[in-house]
Protein backbone atom coordinates (compact mmCIF):
# COMPACT_ATOMS: atom_id res chain seq x y z
CA UNK A 1 0.00 0.00 0.00
CA UNK A 2 1.51 3.57 -0.77
CA UNK A 3 -0.63 5.76 1.51
CA UNK A 4 0.45 9.68 0.58
CA UNK A 5 -0.10 12.82 3.01
CA UNK A 6 -1.72 15.68 1.34
CA UNK A 7 2.17 17.32 1.40
CA UNK A 8 3.40 14.64 -0.99
CA UNK A 9 0.80 14.97 -3.49
CA UNK A 10 0.43 16.99 -6.54
CA UNK A 11 -2.37 19.66 -5.55
CA UNK A 12 -5.05 20.21 -2.64
CA UNK A 13 -7.01 23.29 -2.47
CA UNK A 14 -5.25 26.46 -2.60
CA UNK A 15 -7.48 28.23 0.10
CA UNK A 16 -8.45 25.37 2.30
CA UNK A 17 -11.21 25.59 4.74
CA UNK A 18 -11.77 24.66 7.96
CA UNK A 19 -12.79 20.84 8.40
CA UNK A 20 -16.76 20.96 9.27
CA UNK A 21 -17.45 24.15 7.56
CA UNK A 22 -16.49 23.61 3.90
CA UNK A 23 -19.45 23.38 1.78
CA UNK A 24 -17.84 22.50 -1.55
CA UNK A 25 -19.06 18.49 -1.26
CA UNK A 26 -22.73 19.88 -1.21
CA UNK A 27 -25.05 21.43 -4.42
CA UNK A 28 -26.11 23.88 -1.88
CA UNK A 29 -24.07 26.81 -3.49
CA UNK A 30 -25.19 25.74 -7.46
CA UNK A 31 -28.85 26.78 -6.72
CA UNK A 32 -27.87 30.41 -7.61
CA UNK A 33 -25.53 29.86 -10.48
CA UNK A 34 -26.89 29.45 -14.40
CA UNK A 35 -27.63 26.40 -16.15
CA UNK A 36 -26.29 24.61 -12.76
CA UNK A 37 -29.33 25.43 -11.06
CA UNK A 38 -31.95 23.98 -13.97
CA UNK A 39 -32.53 20.75 -11.97
CA UNK A 40 -31.93 20.19 -8.45
CA UNK A 41 -30.61 16.70 -7.93
CA UNK A 42 -29.88 15.44 -4.12
CA UNK A 43 -26.22 14.03 -5.32
CA UNK A 44 -23.84 16.81 -6.66
CA UNK A 45 -20.85 19.05 -5.15
CA UNK A 46 -19.73 22.73 -5.41
CA UNK A 47 -19.33 23.55 -8.95
CA UNK A 48 -17.08 27.00 -8.00
CA UNK A 49 -14.81 24.25 -6.26
CA UNK A 50 -14.95 22.32 -9.17
CA UNK A 51 -13.80 25.58 -11.88
CA UNK A 52 -10.98 26.41 -9.34
CA UNK A 53 -9.41 22.92 -9.14
CA UNK A 54 -9.66 22.70 -13.44
CA UNK A 55 -8.46 26.22 -13.07
CA UNK A 56 -5.12 25.08 -11.24
CA UNK A 57 -4.81 21.54 -12.83
CA UNK A 58 -5.28 23.16 -16.59
CA UNK A 59 -2.13 25.40 -15.96
CA UNK A 60 -0.12 22.43 -15.28
CA UNK A 61 -1.37 20.85 -18.34
CA UNK A 62 -4.09 18.99 -17.42
CA UNK A 63 -7.03 19.93 -19.65
CA UNK A 64 -8.71 15.96 -20.39
CA UNK A 65 -11.55 16.27 -17.15
CA UNK A 66 -13.73 12.74 -16.68
CA UNK A 67 -16.32 12.71 -14.26
CA UNK A 68 -17.51 8.68 -14.19
CA UNK A 69 -20.43 9.65 -11.66
CA UNK A 70 -21.56 12.64 -13.84
CA UNK A 71 -25.21 13.15 -12.34
CA UNK A 72 -26.54 16.27 -13.55
CA UNK A 73 -23.55 17.81 -15.02
CA UNK A 74 -21.42 19.56 -12.90
CA UNK A 75 -17.88 19.25 -13.69
CA UNK A 76 -18.93 19.03 -17.36
CA UNK A 77 -20.21 22.07 -17.29
CA UNK A 78 -17.59 23.95 -15.51
CA UNK A 79 -15.29 22.01 -18.28
CA UNK A 80 -17.08 23.92 -20.72
CA UNK A 81 -16.77 27.25 -18.84
CA UNK A 82 -12.99 26.67 -18.52
CA UNK A 83 -11.83 25.44 -21.92
CA UNK A 84 -10.91 21.84 -21.48
CA UNK A 85 -12.40 18.69 -22.44
CA UNK A 86 -14.57 17.57 -20.69
CA UNK A 87 -16.47 13.49 -21.05
CA UNK A 88 -18.55 11.76 -18.68
CA UNK A 89 -20.39 8.91 -17.52
CA UNK A 90 -23.66 8.49 -15.69
CA UNK A 91 -25.71 4.95 -15.56
CA UNK A 92 -28.93 6.72 -13.99
CA UNK A 93 -31.13 6.36 -16.72
CA UNK A 94 -33.26 9.63 -15.68
CA UNK A 95 -30.02 11.56 -14.47
CA UNK A 96 -27.97 11.18 -17.46
CA UNK A 97 -31.11 12.83 -19.76
CA UNK A 98 -31.02 15.56 -16.78
CA UNK A 99 -27.46 15.75 -18.27
CA UNK A 100 -27.49 15.92 -21.55
CA UNK A 101 -30.24 18.40 -21.83
CA UNK A 102 -28.53 21.28 -19.68
CA UNK A 103 -25.45 20.87 -21.83
CA UNK A 104 -28.03 22.30 -25.04
CA UNK A 105 -27.66 25.47 -23.25
CA UNK A 106 -25.33 26.72 -26.30
CA UNK A 107 -28.86 26.84 -28.77
CA UNK A 108 -30.43 29.70 -29.33
CA UNK A 109 -32.08 31.17 -26.56
CA UNK A 110 -34.74 33.38 -28.22
CA UNK A 111 -35.91 30.54 -30.81
CA UNK A 112 -35.87 28.24 -27.52
CA UNK A 113 -38.66 30.60 -25.57
CA UNK A 114 -40.59 30.93 -28.53
CA UNK A 115 -40.71 26.42 -28.97
CA UNK A 116 -41.31 26.15 -24.98
CA UNK A 117 -44.15 29.21 -25.03
CA UNK A 118 -45.93 27.35 -27.87
CA UNK A 119 -45.98 24.55 -25.33
CA UNK A 120 -47.37 26.49 -23.08
CA UNK A 121 -49.93 27.77 -25.44
CA UNK A 122 -51.14 24.73 -26.45
CA UNK A 123 -51.21 22.93 -23.01
CA UNK A 124 -53.89 26.50 -22.06
CA UNK A 125 -56.07 25.23 -24.60
CA UNK A 126 -56.33 21.69 -23.71
CA UNK A 127 -56.67 20.90 -20.19
CA UNK A 128 -58.19 17.21 -19.24
CA UNK A 129 -58.99 15.00 -16.61
CA UNK A 130 -56.24 13.04 -16.26
CA UNK A 131 -55.83 11.01 -12.81
CA UNK A 132 -56.95 7.97 -14.36
CA UNK A 133 -53.65 7.97 -16.30
CA UNK A 134 -50.87 8.76 -13.84
CA UNK A 135 -49.65 5.96 -10.80
CA UNK A 136 -50.84 6.89 -7.45
CA UNK A 137 -47.54 8.22 -6.51
CA UNK A 138 -48.50 11.45 -8.80
CA UNK A 139 -52.23 11.11 -7.59
CA UNK A 140 -51.68 11.41 -3.97
CA UNK A 141 -49.06 14.08 -4.53
CA UNK A 142 -51.06 16.90 -6.65
CA UNK A 143 -55.00 17.91 -6.45
CA UNK A 144 -57.25 17.48 -9.35
CA UNK A 145 -56.47 20.91 -11.07
CA UNK A 146 -52.59 20.72 -10.66
CA UNK A 147 -52.19 17.87 -12.28
CA UNK A 148 -54.51 18.69 -14.76
CA UNK A 149 -52.12 21.63 -15.91
CA UNK A 150 -49.83 19.47 -15.81
CA UNK A 151 -50.76 16.46 -17.90
CA UNK A 152 -51.49 19.40 -20.85
CA UNK A 153 -47.93 20.22 -20.48
CA UNK A 154 -46.92 17.12 -20.87
CA UNK A 155 -49.26 16.20 -23.60
CA UNK A 156 -48.55 19.14 -25.64
CA UNK A 157 -45.16 18.70 -24.92
CA UNK A 158 -45.31 15.15 -26.25
CA UNK A 159 -47.37 16.04 -29.15
CA UNK A 160 -44.18 17.52 -30.69
CA UNK A 161 -41.46 15.48 -29.29
CA UNK A 162 -38.75 14.65 -31.59
CA UNK A 163 -35.31 14.87 -29.62
CA UNK A 164 -34.38 17.95 -30.97
CA UNK A 165 -32.53 19.82 -27.91
CA UNK A 166 -35.50 22.25 -27.67
CA UNK A 167 -37.86 19.37 -27.38
CA UNK A 168 -34.85 17.77 -24.21
CA UNK A 169 -34.68 21.58 -23.09
CA UNK A 170 -38.37 21.77 -22.65
CA UNK A 171 -38.69 18.61 -21.04
CA UNK A 172 -36.24 19.05 -18.51
CA UNK A 173 -38.27 22.55 -17.63
CA UNK A 174 -41.52 20.73 -17.06
CA UNK A 175 -39.42 17.89 -15.19
CA UNK A 176 -37.91 20.22 -12.99
CA UNK A 177 -40.84 21.90 -11.64
CA UNK A 178 -42.89 18.78 -10.36
CA UNK A 179 -42.01 19.60 -6.89
CA UNK A 180 -42.63 23.40 -6.64
CA UNK A 181 -46.13 22.64 -7.61
CA UNK A 182 -46.87 20.08 -5.28
CA UNK A 183 -48.42 20.45 -1.90
CA UNK A 184 -47.37 17.66 -0.50
CA UNK A 185 -43.65 17.38 1.46
CA UNK A 186 -40.54 16.61 -0.27
CA UNK A 187 -37.81 15.98 2.01
CA UNK A 188 -33.82 18.03 1.64
CA UNK A 189 -32.81 14.47 0.14
CA UNK A 190 -35.64 14.27 -2.72
CA UNK A 191 -37.76 11.21 -0.90
CA UNK A 192 -41.64 12.12 -1.28
CA UNK A 193 -43.78 12.36 2.10
CA UNK A 194 -47.39 12.53 0.60
CA UNK A 195 -48.89 12.85 4.37
CA UNK A 196 -47.12 16.13 4.74
CA UNK A 197 -47.58 19.36 3.86
CA UNK A 198 -45.86 22.63 2.07
CA UNK A 199 -46.42 25.50 3.23
CA UNK A 200 -46.13 27.16 -0.48
CA UNK A 201 -46.92 25.44 -3.62
CA UNK A 202 -46.75 27.14 -7.34
CA UNK A 203 -49.57 26.96 -10.19
CA UNK A 204 -48.18 24.60 -13.02
CA UNK A 205 -48.92 27.18 -16.46
CA UNK A 206 -46.99 29.84 -13.74
CA UNK A 207 -43.77 28.20 -12.82
CA UNK A 208 -43.02 26.41 -16.15
CA UNK A 209 -43.19 30.29 -17.98
CA UNK A 210 -40.63 31.69 -14.85
CA UNK A 211 -38.63 28.10 -15.41
CA UNK A 212 -38.69 29.02 -19.33
CA UNK A 213 -37.36 32.93 -18.47
CA UNK A 214 -34.89 31.64 -16.16
CA UNK A 215 -32.79 28.93 -18.54
CA UNK A 216 -33.44 31.51 -21.25
CA UNK A 217 -31.90 33.99 -19.60
CA UNK A 218 -29.02 31.81 -18.38
CA UNK A 219 -28.53 30.74 -21.66
CA UNK A 220 -28.03 33.85 -22.69
CA UNK A 221 -25.74 34.60 -20.29
CA UNK A 222 -23.61 31.96 -20.51
CA UNK A 223 -22.62 32.59 -24.27
CA UNK A 224 -21.96 35.71 -23.98
CA UNK A 225 -19.04 34.22 -21.61
CA UNK A 226 -16.00 32.50 -23.09
CA UNK A 227 -16.23 28.92 -23.28
CA UNK A 228 -14.31 25.80 -24.70
CA UNK A 229 -15.40 22.57 -27.00
CA UNK A 230 -18.95 21.02 -25.45
CA UNK A 231 -18.64 18.38 -23.57
CA UNK A 232 -19.61 14.50 -23.90
CA UNK A 233 -21.87 12.00 -21.72
CA UNK A 234 -22.28 8.44 -22.16
CA UNK A 235 -25.33 6.52 -20.06
CA UNK A 236 -22.84 3.81 -19.47
CA UNK A 237 -21.23 1.65 -16.49
CA UNK A 238 -18.37 3.48 -14.59
CA UNK A 239 -17.26 -0.18 -13.40
CA UNK A 240 -16.57 -0.13 -17.88
CA UNK A 241 -16.37 3.05 -18.99
CA UNK A 242 -16.31 1.58 -22.88
CA UNK A 243 -16.10 4.50 -24.58
CA UNK A 244 -13.56 5.94 -23.29
CA UNK A 245 -10.26 5.26 -24.87
CA UNK A 246 -7.24 3.67 -23.14
CA UNK A 247 -5.24 6.79 -21.63
CA UNK A 248 -7.77 9.72 -22.37
CA UNK A 249 -8.38 11.36 -19.08
CA UNK A 250 -5.55 12.99 -16.97
CA UNK A 251 -8.06 14.38 -14.42
CA UNK A 252 -10.44 12.64 -12.84
CA UNK A 253 -13.52 14.63 -10.76
CA UNK A 254 -16.13 12.93 -9.07
CA UNK A 255 -18.09 11.55 -6.07
CA UNK A 256 -19.45 8.76 -6.55
CA UNK A 257 -22.79 6.95 -5.03
CA UNK A 258 -22.17 6.80 -0.79
CA UNK A 259 -22.74 3.68 0.39
CA UNK A 260 -24.85 5.25 2.98
CA UNK A 261 -27.64 3.29 2.05
CA UNK A 262 -29.15 6.28 0.02
CA UNK A 263 -31.55 5.02 -2.73
CA UNK A 264 -30.31 7.12 -5.72
CA UNK A 265 -32.79 5.63 -8.06
CA UNK A 266 -36.14 6.75 -5.63
CA UNK A 267 -34.84 9.76 -5.41
CA UNK A 268 -36.24 10.57 -8.80
CA UNK A 269 -39.51 7.88 -8.80
CA UNK A 270 -41.61 11.30 -8.88
CA UNK A 271 -40.01 12.40 -11.94
CA UNK A 272 -40.18 9.67 -13.48
CA UNK A 273 -43.79 8.56 -12.38
CA UNK A 274 -44.55 11.26 -13.94
CA UNK A 275 -43.29 10.44 -17.05
CA UNK A 276 -44.63 7.31 -17.42
CA UNK A 277 -41.41 5.44 -16.72
CA UNK A 278 -42.35 3.86 -13.44
CA UNK A 279 -45.72 2.89 -12.07
CA UNK A 280 -44.65 1.96 -8.61
CA UNK A 281 -41.74 1.73 -6.46
CA UNK A 282 -41.25 -1.87 -7.79
CA UNK A 283 -40.50 -1.14 -10.96
CA UNK A 284 -37.18 0.85 -9.54
CA UNK A 285 -34.89 -2.53 -9.49
CA UNK A 286 -34.97 -2.69 -13.59
CA UNK A 287 -35.74 0.19 -14.99
CA UNK A 288 -32.81 2.01 -12.66
CA UNK A 289 -31.42 0.18 -9.80
CA UNK A 290 -30.15 -2.62 -11.98
CA UNK A 291 -27.49 -0.04 -13.99
CA UNK A 292 -26.02 1.52 -10.68
CA UNK A 293 -22.98 0.73 -8.50
CA UNK A 294 -24.73 -1.43 -5.27
CA UNK A 295 -25.22 1.42 -2.59
CA UNK A 296 -28.25 0.35 -0.74
CA UNK A 297 -29.52 -2.61 0.55
CA UNK A 298 -32.70 -2.25 -1.68
CA UNK A 299 -30.14 -3.16 -4.37
CA UNK A 300 -28.77 -6.46 -3.31
CA UNK A 301 -31.93 -7.76 -1.12
CA UNK A 302 -32.36 -10.84 -4.17
CA UNK A 303 -28.94 -11.89 -3.90
CA UNK A 304 -27.59 -12.06 0.24
CA UNK A 305 -26.98 -15.35 -0.26
CA UNK A 306 -24.19 -14.57 -2.70
CA UNK A 307 -22.43 -12.30 0.32
CA UNK A 308 -19.97 -14.79 0.43
CA UNK A 309 -19.35 -14.89 -2.61
CA UNK A 310 -18.65 -11.67 -3.49
CA UNK A 311 -16.38 -11.31 -0.67
CA UNK A 312 -14.01 -13.91 -2.31
CA UNK A 313 -14.11 -12.09 -5.62
CA UNK A 314 -10.26 -11.16 -6.35
CA UNK A 315 -10.96 -7.52 -6.59
CA UNK A 316 -10.72 -7.22 -3.21
CA UNK A 317 -7.85 -8.84 -2.06
CA UNK A 318 -6.30 -5.94 -0.48
CA UNK A 319 -9.20 -5.39 2.12
CA UNK A 320 -10.06 -8.91 2.37
CA UNK A 321 -9.44 -9.46 5.85
CA UNK A 322 -10.91 -6.08 7.33
CA UNK A 323 -14.13 -6.90 5.30
CA UNK A 324 -14.95 -10.15 6.04
CA UNK A 325 -14.86 -8.64 9.54
CA UNK A 326 -16.82 -5.96 9.39
CA UNK A 327 -19.38 -7.73 6.79
CA UNK A 328 -19.56 -10.55 10.15
CA UNK A 329 -20.31 -7.78 12.93
CA UNK A 330 -23.21 -6.51 9.90
CA UNK A 331 -24.90 -10.13 9.53
CA UNK A 332 -24.77 -10.45 13.24
CA UNK A 333 -26.03 -7.19 14.29
CA UNK A 334 -28.96 -7.91 11.14
CA UNK A 335 -30.87 -10.32 13.49
CA UNK A 336 -30.80 -7.78 16.73
CA UNK A 337 -32.89 -5.28 14.50
CA UNK A 338 -36.14 -5.28 13.38
CA UNK A 339 -35.67 -4.31 9.65
CA UNK A 340 -33.65 -7.17 8.92
CA UNK A 341 -31.27 -4.98 6.14
CA UNK A 342 -28.87 -6.74 4.70
CA UNK A 343 -25.98 -4.55 5.03
CA UNK A 344 -23.60 -6.76 5.21
CA UNK A 345 -24.06 -7.73 1.30
CA UNK A 346 -24.63 -4.09 0.44
CA UNK A 347 -20.70 -3.61 1.97
CA UNK A 348 -19.60 -6.51 -0.24
CA UNK A 349 -21.68 -5.71 -3.68
CA UNK A 350 -20.44 -1.62 -3.09
CA UNK A 351 -16.56 -2.56 -2.67
CA UNK A 352 -16.81 -5.39 -5.75
CA UNK A 353 -18.50 -2.53 -7.88
CA UNK A 354 -15.83 -0.39 -6.34
CA UNK A 355 -12.42 -2.13 -7.25
CA UNK A 356 -14.01 -3.02 -10.65
CA UNK A 357 -14.80 0.85 -11.25
CA UNK A 358 -11.06 1.35 -10.36
CA UNK A 359 -10.06 -1.18 -12.49
CA UNK A 360 -11.41 0.38 -15.33
CA UNK A 361 -10.44 4.00 -14.36
CA UNK A 362 -6.80 3.14 -14.28
CA UNK A 363 -7.38 1.80 -17.95
CA UNK A 364 -8.75 5.38 -19.12
CA UNK A 365 -6.59 7.30 -17.24
CA UNK A 366 -3.14 8.53 -18.26
CA UNK A 367 0.22 7.45 -16.31
CA UNK A 368 0.34 10.80 -14.84
CA UNK A 369 -3.72 11.29 -13.91
CA UNK A 370 -4.96 12.87 -10.89
CA UNK A 371 -8.25 11.82 -9.44
CA UNK A 372 -9.86 13.42 -6.79
CA UNK A 373 -13.16 11.31 -5.47
CA UNK A 374 -15.52 13.42 -2.52
CA UNK A 375 -16.42 11.03 -0.37
CA UNK A 376 -18.07 10.04 2.63
CA UNK A 377 -17.11 7.14 5.30
CA UNK A 378 -20.52 5.01 6.91
CA UNK A 379 -21.67 3.03 9.82
CA UNK A 380 -24.62 0.84 8.98
CA UNK A 381 -26.10 -0.35 12.65
CA UNK A 382 -23.22 1.72 14.19
CA UNK A 383 -20.51 -0.62 12.50
CA UNK A 384 -17.93 1.66 11.03
CA UNK A 385 -16.97 0.87 7.42
CA UNK A 386 -13.63 2.98 6.74
CA UNK A 387 -14.69 4.09 3.13
CA UNK A 388 -11.96 6.02 1.85
CA UNK A 389 -9.25 4.11 3.09
CA UNK A 390 -10.53 0.69 1.19
CA UNK A 391 -11.15 2.91 -1.50
CA UNK A 392 -8.15 4.50 -1.40
CA UNK A 393 -6.19 0.73 -1.05
CA UNK A 394 -8.28 -0.63 -3.89
CA UNK A 395 -7.05 2.22 -6.14
CA UNK A 396 -3.13 1.20 -5.57
CA UNK A 397 -3.96 -2.10 -6.11
CA UNK A 398 -5.84 -1.29 -9.12
CA UNK A 399 -2.67 0.52 -10.44
CA UNK A 400 -2.37 4.26 -9.51
CA UNK A 401 0.03 5.31 -7.22
CA UNK A 402 -0.92 6.69 -3.87
CA UNK A 403 -3.88 7.82 -2.01
CA UNK A 404 -4.52 10.41 0.75
CA UNK A 405 -7.76 11.93 2.34
CA UNK A 406 -8.45 15.73 3.08
CA UNK A 407 -11.16 16.00 5.40
CA UNK A 408 -13.46 18.49 4.53
CA UNK A 409 -16.56 18.62 7.44
CA UNK A 410 -18.17 16.66 9.63
CA UNK A 411 -21.50 14.90 9.26
CA UNK A 412 -23.47 13.08 12.14
CA UNK A 413 -22.63 14.90 14.68
CA UNK A 414 -26.11 15.95 16.08
CA UNK A 415 -27.58 13.04 17.45
CA UNK A 416 -31.14 13.63 17.07
CA UNK A 417 -33.01 11.64 15.43
CA UNK A 418 -30.20 9.52 14.22
CA UNK A 419 -30.11 5.89 14.13
CA UNK A 420 -26.31 5.39 15.78
CA UNK A 421 -23.97 7.67 17.27
CA UNK A 422 -20.82 6.93 15.35
CA UNK A 423 -19.30 10.08 14.17
CA UNK A 424 -18.86 10.60 10.35
CA UNK A 425 -16.83 12.99 8.35
CA UNK A 426 -16.61 13.39 4.30
CA UNK A 427 -13.91 14.79 2.49
CA UNK A 428 -11.50 14.34 -0.49
CA UNK A 429 -10.06 11.26 -1.38
CA UNK A 430 -7.14 12.40 -3.24
CA UNK A 431 -5.29 9.25 -5.68
CA UNK A 432 -2.07 9.74 -8.28
CA UNK A 433 -1.59 7.97 -11.36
Amino acid sequence: MRHATLEQLPLFPAEPQAPGNDTTSTFADNLSLPIHRWFRYSAGFSAAWVRQLIKQEKLKGRARILDPFAGCGTVLLECEASDVEGRGVEAHPFVARVCRAKLNWRECPKAFRQYALSVLDEARKHQSDPAASYPKLIEKCFPPLALSRLDSLRRAWASRVDGSAFSELTWLALGSILRQCSPVGTAPWQYVLPNKAKAKTLDPYQAFETKIHVMVSDMARRQRQPHGPAAQLWWEDARQCPSLSDGWADLVITSPPYVNNYDYADATRLEMAFWGEVTGWGDLQHTVRKYLIRSCTQHVAAIVQETERLLRDPVLDPITEEIYRVCGHLEAERGKHGGKKPYHTMIAAYFSDMAKMWLALRRVCAAHALVCFVVGDSAPYGVHVPVERWLGELAVAAGFNSYAFEKTRDRNVKWKNRKHRVPLHEGRLWITG
